[in-house]
């Protein structure tokens, strides 16, 4: 719960940069068509739920004939009130969170996806001598769903859609980096966006472990 505090800071901000049109409208949502920008670096999933509420995603991402493959593992996330801790103060409605992990995939070529990451979260240097792992574990924070993506980019309430904000805190100590990772089951398309460029080289480092 102590470390869930500092995540607060962040939890106003539904700020993944992004771009997006509108195609359809059903049922009062949007349907959205997928649209990148200079701050993202868009993928596609394959949705695959558990009975737990945990969801699994299969990703993929191909560009200039290099595919990179890997799952993203979202565990059941605990939904905190105001009245659950101390630690949240100014917080007047539920914020869910909860652990996941990335899963390395056999036969992935991430070089291409490495260096749009690199652009995207403004990392200054693509990372050298990187350890590879069977999964990289990370913190998630939700910070909203059923939200539209805005023309200039940015997540919206109104009108509704069907992207799920989330930002995830991966590495421990000095080397924890922050990135909103967002997900749309419905397109099934899933986006790394720059939180900071601060962490660009951070979050570059942790990702090329396992991408």
């Amino acid at each position: 719960m102590q470390r869930y505090s500092v995540y607060l800071l962040a939890t106003l901000l539904l700020i993944a940069p992004a771009c997006n049109r509108s195609t359809t409208a059903a049922q009062g949502r949007t349907a959205e068509a997928y649209v990148p920008d200079s701050g993202s670096v868009g993928f596609d999933i394959e949705p695959s739920e558990s009975g737990n509420g945990s969801l699994r995603l299969k990703a993929t991402y191909t560009s200039q004939g290099r595919t990179a493959k890997f799952q993203i593992e979202f565990g059941p996330a605990k939904t905190l009130g105001a009245k659950d801790s101390k630690d949240f103060p100014m917080k007047d409605f539920p914020m869910k969170v909860g652990e996941g992990r990335f899963v390395a995939e056999p036969g992935s070529d991430a070089s291409v996806l490495l260096l749009d990451l690199k652009k995207a979260l403004e990392a200054k240097a693509l990372p050298s001598k990187v350890q590879r792992l069977d999964n990289l574990p990370f913190t998630f924070v939700n910070i909203g769903e059923n939200l539209s993506q805005g023309a200039s980019g940015g997540f919206n309430a109104a009108p509704p859609g069907n992207w799920t904000a989330i930002k995830i805190f991966i590495g421990d100590g000095e080397q924890e980096a922050e990135v909103f990772l967002n997900i749309n089951a419905v397109i099934r398309k899933g986006q790394f966006s720059i939180k900071d460029a601060e962490y660009g080289d951070l979050a570059l480092a942790q990702l090329a472990k396992v991408l």
